[in-house]
């Protein structure tokens, strides 16, 4: 592991619960460097973005803040019989997010973070921008999810498939690979996949939030992504006419790992043309 990169674990407590969440700083000392917050997605935790984080902050001159929410990686595992609530993402962006920043010492009124989010993290990213516009310096959100389609509920259920299974095609398991990245892969999974798959998660929505959001949004979709199609960010383009939109050829659900440079690349570029705005003004 890189010298500036540090692993901690931070307590956090919410009406929902108390939580040891575990994060780790990229280059904290450069303190008058954007800081950027990453938000995994549904199977995510810190190690599954691996070292991507560090090469933007790294590209960018940023600081980073990674986090693996309650669930997931070595944080606290969700309870067997625990069942996520339907409005969980929100849960995570209007409690979760803002004590875990607070816990960490994140004055997100002194010096607001951008959000990177990927998937459930984009859109926990977007329900708390929109929730809380002056703690943030703005969002790149990958591959958000902003309804429930089709085609992600099928990809969902093939995907439970597949846990189930005892091999994937690759000849490992998929709860074996999940093993590499949490500490209980049955958390992470089963409190995922369950509540994407409730029926009464099919009205899950958050267009009607959208409009909220007044801070820079970069918005990237692959073409070729198996769970959420281009409509999920055409409707975040209708509903925050300001975002920018990044719509990548030969790029799945995961633009960070399927075109990583590209997303570097627009990533930097976005923030540091913000930042100036906001520096000149």
């Amino acid at each position: 592991m890189d010298d500036s990169v540090t692993t901690r674990h931070a307590c956090v407590t919410t009406t929902s619960g108390e939580y040891s969440l575990e994060y780790e700083w990229i280059s904290r000392e450069r303190s008058t460097a954007p800081l950027l917050v990453f938000l995994h997605e549904g199977l995510g935790s810190v190690s599954m973005w691996r070292d991507w984080p560090q090469q933007l902050c790294s590209a960018g001159g940023f600081r980073g803040l990674v986090y693996s929410r309650p669930g997931y990686g070595a944080s606290t595992p969700r309870a067997a019989a625990e069942k996520w609530p339907v409005d969980f993402m929100h849960s995570q962006a209007h409690e979760v997010l803002p004590a875990f920043l607070k816990a960490v010492g994140v004055d997100t009124e002194a010096d607001p973070p951008w959000l990177l989010g990927h998937s459930d993290g984009a859109s926990i990213a977007l329900l708390y921008a929109a929730r809380f516009p002056e703690r943030v310096a703005g969002v790149v959100a990958l591959a958000p999810h902003v309804f429930v389609e089709d085609l992600s509920i099928e990809s969902i259920a093939r995907t439970r498939e597949t846990y189930l299974a005892t091999t994937d095609t690759q000849g490992a398991s998929l709860r074996v690979k999940l093993a590499r990245y949490h500490n209980d892969p049955d958390s992470a999974f089963w409190g995922w996949n369950d509540i994407w798959l409730d029926p009464a998660f099919r009205n899950w929505n958050i267009e009607g939030l959208l409009n909220a959001i007044t801070k820079p949004l970069l918005v990237v979709q692959g073409e070729d992504d198996e769970y959420g199609t281009m409509a999920q960010v055409d409707s975040v383009a209708r509903h925050v006419p300001h975002a920018r939109l990044l719509k990548l050829e030969r790029c799945g659900h995961s633009p960070q790992r399927d075109q990583s440079q590209r997303v570097i690349e627009a990533t930097v570029d976005f923030i540091a043309q913000h930042t100036q705005l906001r520096t000149s003004e």
